[in-house]
């Protein structure tokens, strides 16, 4: 074979290309939650304590090979090449007769032809439709402009014959809805038709309340979105509430796009119990450019008000019988972009730290407890403000995580403009230091900055030196270390017990012997031995009351220890009969 000059230089273009594309979907990593310029609550003293950042809500679609990511009151959003770097895009899709507080909530996007569409939420048929064909600028135009279905929480899926359809409902009374739309006029073929409903008498894990306890009010069904795989037609929910930890996405599966549809046996699908960054409900499943799913969903913080919450993005597929499950264990420990654990494991779970100063209750600890929801505040948010933490030991590392929380911030809504600056230093005694990491010319806002080493380095002090806030104190609802430490892996979980009732089969009391040698634990459970898709993760505790479980079903259970070397081997495999109630 002969290969002139033209055709030499395309074939090492070709093969270039391709590993640059491979290297990139296996050396990029992420770490949850996501590290977007997060907007603030946009109505002044909205029923609760403190100014504070949130969104929820999201969806990731794919368009002209690049991701393009909505979410709940925004004023705008975002678009990427890789899913690691993201570009916010201003923008305001309220008319002027609109006169509420919410901008673009809980919103719909879809592909059409060669264009990118976009709704938000309504409660009357008045919001209008939007088109753009180049959505990483600002280029939008009216498609219709009074979209004539009511629907909040509204997901549309166009299917391989070129049907549109609409789901929608957001309540604790009513089903998730769907509808056919006429893809010309955007008018409805025929009534909504009610497609699921919750049933959380069976299942466990659809009770209200931030233990499932389902105590004053009925769980919430919403967040609607429809996939499409191998000939099926997978109807996705949310439940109970986007207020709690334990919020999760279910799925119904059906041979058409309104059913009839039946609970898949797994359910929740995506469900992160435990852990720094918790709940994975109300959000989108999608096939990333190099054939990995994800599913990306909200995280529950709910600290200065019900409604303070997070991005996750959380790898998923399908299982040879056709299951959608999503992988949570170690969800927010550093991932790649092909979905896989890296290994690297949190250094400084509890351990010692110190600081320049506190404000009153916010203790220093609460920067490495693991919990989202508690955090350290310095006295002020001036430059020379620092924060200092021992792994105990000399450690190899990788990666670390900076989390801000909003303690005394101005702002309301999106602002622009806003921006961290730091160095992070590294020390083998504390007192000799080293910089690590240079951001004193960050310009960009990064409220969750996560940083992957270049190479990585051993040190056993890590110092976080603040040079610049965007307003509010210094303060860190985590600082995460992630990497290796030169000790043993943890021995197998000894005296592994799952003790169910018949009583109250959608409960289940979880227990073992604590390990001097372990961090923590990952409860791995799912309805076949082979097949354990759940996970919960406990830290500092030898017990767990798990609620989110159906009732007519039999589960299995296997636990595993970690520390900062790994995971420990899985300990054997517990069946917890619904039919008995002794184990």
């Amino acid at each position: 074979m002969f290969l002139n000059n033209r055709n030499l230089i395309l074939v090492v273009l070709f093969v270039w290309t391709t590993l640059s594309m491979q290297s990139q979907d296996t050396l990029l990593t992420y770490c949850n939650p996501m590290n977007i310029d997060y907007g603030h609550c946009p109505i002044p003293n909205f029923t609760q304590q403190a100014r504070h950042r949130t969104t929820a809500d999201p969806l990731i679609v794919p368009f002209r090979g690049k991701y393009f990511l909505f979410s709940t009151n925004q004023h705008g959003y975002w678009w990427s090449n890789d899913m690691a770097q993201w570009n916010f895009i201003p923008r305001k899709f309220l008319l002027p007769r609109h006169k509420v507080y919410d901008e673009l909530c809980a919103p719909a996007a879809f592909v059409l032809g060669d264009s990118l569409l976009l709704i938000g939420s309504t409660h009357n048929p008045d919001f209008p439709l939007w088109m753009s064909n180049q959505p990483t600028k600002d280029d939008w135009k009216i498609v219709i402009d009074s979209f004539p279905v009511a629907a909040w929480d509204p997901a549309f899926f166009m299917d391989d014959d070129g049907k549109l359809y609409l789901y929608f409902g957001s309540s604790n009374l009513y089903p998730i809805y769907g509808v056919e739309i006429n893809r010309s006029t955007f008018q409805p073929i025929g009534k909504p038709i009610p497609l699921i409903r919750l049933n959380d008498s069976i299942h466990g894990w659809e009770r209200f309340g931030e233990h499932n306890d389902n105590t004053f009010l009925r769980p919430f069904i919403e967040g609607a979105w429809m996939n499409k795989y191998n000939g099926r037609y997978y109807l996705q929910y949310a439940a109970p509430g986007t207020e709690f930890s334990g919020y999760a996405d279910g799925v119904y599966v059906g041979s058409h796009p309104l059913g009839p549809f039946h609970y898949q046996a797994f359910n929740p699908f995506s469900y992160k119990l435990g852990g720094f960054a918790r709940g994975a409900g109300h959000g989108a499943t999608f096939c990333d450019y190099n054939g990995h799913w994800w599913h990306i969903s909200t995280i529950a913080i709910g600290v200065k008000n019900n409604f303070e919450r997070r991005i996750g993005l959380w790898p998923a597929d399908f299982d040879s019988d056709g299951i959608l499950f999503t992988q949570t264990a170690f969800g927010d420990f550093p991932h790649y972009f092909n979905g896989k654990f890296t290994g690297w494991m949190l250094l400084n779970y509890n351990k010692p730290v110190s600081v320049s100063s506190s404000l009153g209750g916010y203790y220093p600890n609460y920067a490495v407890d693991e919990d989202i929801r508690t955090y350290w505040s310095a006295a002020s948010g001036k430059a020379g403000e620092w924060i200092t933490t021992d792994l105990g030991e000399t450690c190899t590392i990788y990666a670390f995580q900076i989390n801000y929380a909003d303690q005394d911030v101005p702002y309301l809504g999106k602002t622009l403009g806003l921006y961290h600056q730091y160095k992070m230093w590294g020390s083998l005694d504390g007192k000799d230091w080293t910089l690590v990491y240079d951001k004193s010319n960050n310009l960009k806002d990064v409220p969750h900055d996560y940083v992957a080493l270049d190479s990585p380095v051993n040190y056993r002090y890590l110092k976080l030196e603040n040079l610049y806030m965007p307003g509010g104190k210094f303060a860190l609802s985590g600082l995460r270390v992630f990497g290796k430490a030169n000790i043993p892996l943890p021995d197998s979980v000894k005296y592994f017990t799952v003790l169910r009732g018949p009583s109250e089969p959608r409960n289940a009391w979880i227990k073992w012997k604590r390990q001097d040698d372990a961090t923590g634990y990952v409860i791995h459970f799912g309805l076949q031995a082979d097949k354990l898709y759940g996970s919960i993760m406990v830290l500092g505790e030898n017990e767990y009351y798990f609620n989110g479980m159906d009732s007519d079903k039999t589960y299995y259970f296997t636990i595993q220890a970690f520390n900062e070397a790994g995971c420990g081997p899985e300990s054997h495999i517990i069946e917890s009969s619904f039919k008995s109630d002794i184990y």
